[in-house]
């Protein structure tokens, strides 16, 4: 099992929202779970939209990011591959329930319900001390050769 996707996959990664060479990002880091990934992630001030709470902005990043991480995972499982594709956001919506106290842990969940060639249907949620804050759904599909994202995780 690895220890998260993006340190074993991506070690090089700049995404503002996972890549953990990027110095001023969010750095989130999912962990294979069951039929999804998993994610703990704690907000800091300068990520607040009103006093104590946390931007939709950033919760949409780090729901899409772990979205796209689930999907790749995903795909990498259905093919038989030894390292996820290189996937992108084709469709994503996510629904605000209530807000997101910061200076709590976040818990983000993301699976895929459907992978369907190069795409995966993805769900997910974030929880703040138990509660569902915020759902999401996605299409991701994998990247071909000459896209712009192709070898994105190497």
């Amino acid at each position: 099992m690895v220890a998260n996707l993006q340190d074993t996959y991506a070690p090089n990664g700049v995404c503002f929202g996972c890549g953990p060479k990027n110095e001023l990002g969010l750095r989130l880091k999912s962990i294979p779970s069951g039929d999804g990934v998993v994610a703990d992630w704690t907000p800091r001030n300068e990520h607040v939209a009103f006093e104590g709470f946390g931007s939709g902005g950033i919760i949409s990043v780090l729901m899409d990011c772990h979205g796209n991480w689930a999907a790749a995972y995903a795909l990498m499982k259905a093919k038989g591959l030894s390292s996820p594709p290189g996937t992108v956001t084709a469709e994503y919506t996510v629904k605000f329930l209530k807000p997101s106290p910061i200076g709590k842990t976040w818990h983000l969940t993301a699976w895929a319900t459907k992978v369907e060639g190069d795409r995966a249907y993805v769900s997910g949620d974030l929880r703040v001390d138990g509660a569902l804050t915020a759902t999401m759904n996605g299409l991701f599909v994998a990247v071909r050769e000459g896209h712009p994202a192709f070898g994105r995780w190497r």
